[in-house]
């Protein structure tokens, strides 16, 4: 699986890539506001009541973002390689997360501070188009899944998962993606078998 580099000026670019074009003094001024965070399995990345003050673009690893209710655990997003996850109230409102977002493998993740990436935004207009970029993706994704989750069959949702996430779909363990889903494990297992059965067929 082709990743891309480690280094903040391979991240910058990339970004820019994605999100907005930028010429080399820009470049600039994005790595130079990214940081470098490094997690082990099972580490978290915000807990519950926490501020979050950055977008994460996560480099290498897999991410997922969880709330307790009722006592269970439930799963609100994962993310894996060049996806971003953030806990999106907590930034704009500056208000303690109920979310939580814990690494499942060991995890490289860069961190857009969001103060930084402000000041850097007033002053020039890619890197404010950037930002803003982001910022519409993930809203723009939140709605999608939000819309599966009211209108497809639980067939449907799994396909869609499959199609868009596939290394989600091999790596996080099952009953994080039933949860994601809003779907028991048990009808999970159900699914995922007669997918591979429709497969073969």
């Amino acid at each position: 699986m082709a990743t891309i580099g480690l280094t903040p000026r391979d991240v910058a670019r990339e970004l820019a890539r994605r999100y907005s074009t930028m010429t080399h003094d820009e470049l600039d001024v994005l790595e130079s506001i990214l940081v470098p965070l490094k997690y082990q399995k099972g580490e978290l990345i915000i807990k519950e009541g926490d501020i979050c003050k950055n977008i994460y673009w996560v480099v290498k690893g897999l991410v997922r973002q969880f709330y307790y209710k009722n006592g269970k655990e439930l799963t609100e997003y994962m993310a894996t390689e060049n996806t971003i996850c953030m806990c999106i109230e907590s930034l704009f409102k500056e208000q303690p997360t109920h979310l939580q977002m814990m690494a499942l493998e060991p995890t490289i993740i860069y961190a857009l501070p969001k103060a930084a990436l402000e000041r850097e935004a007033i002053k020039n207009v890619n890197i404010q188009m950037l930002y803003r970029k982001i910022l519409e993706e993930s809203l723009i994704f939140s709605q999608i899944h939000a819309d599966m989750l009211r209108f497809e069959s639980a067939q449907d949702r799994y396909a869609k998962l499959v199609k868009r996430s596939p290394q989600l779909v091999l790596r996080a363990p099952l009953v994080y993606i039933a949860s994601y889903l809003q779907m028991t494990p048990e009808t999970l297992s159900r699914v995922r078998t007669s997918a591979l059965l429709e497969d073969k067929g």
